[in-house]
């Protein structure tokens, strides 16, 4: 709903939207086929609203804005509650996703984010302040890096 006063001026109505959004990884997929290349996009989207809850999201599309909407719709589908105490995790926690392994220990206060990638990024949208992570694998691969420190976050318990 966009309104336009008498003197011109616009004004969206839209409501804010609650969440924030980092793209994580932007890949150029090409298929080929008998006539030639199809060309599409991949996007890793995290969603968060920096209170404890976050979403991840990977989707294609055939332009960058396409992938990037269709992957934060999907984010927002699948969201999950993090159990956040006193701006650490409970206790110390690992997990598997594919080849990578990913372990997140919970940190004294003021000791600030002591992780990297995409596990500070994820971390940063869930509202955790402070906490230590290791990425135990060699993978490189964001989007298995990704699951497996969300797959992490579900195994918290108060």
């Amino acid at each position: 709903m966009i309104f336009i006063r008498k003197n011109r001026e616009r004004r969206d109505l839209r409501p804010k939207d609650e969440f924030d959004s980092k793209l994580l990884d932007l890949t150029r997929v090409t298929r080929v086929t008998g006539g030639g290349k199809r060309l599409r996009f991949r996007v890793l989207m995290v969603v968060g609203d920096k209170k404890g809850r976050i979403g991840l999201g990977i989707d294609k599309g055939k332009d960058v804005s396409q992938a990037v909407e269709k992957a934060t719709r999907r984010a927002k589908k699948d969201l999950i509650t993090v159990v956040i105490k006193e701006n650490t995790i409970p206790h110390e926690v690992w997990a598997k996703f594919g080849p990578a392994k990913i372990l997140l220990k919970p940190q004294i206060k003021g000791r600030g984010l002591v992780a990297g990638g995409v596990v500070r990024t994820i971390c940063e949208l869930a509202g955790i302040k402070d906490i230590s992570s290791k990425i135990l694998s060699r993978s490189k691969n964001k989007i298995n890096n990704a699951r497996a420190t969300i797959a992490a976050l579900k195994k918290l318990k108060i």
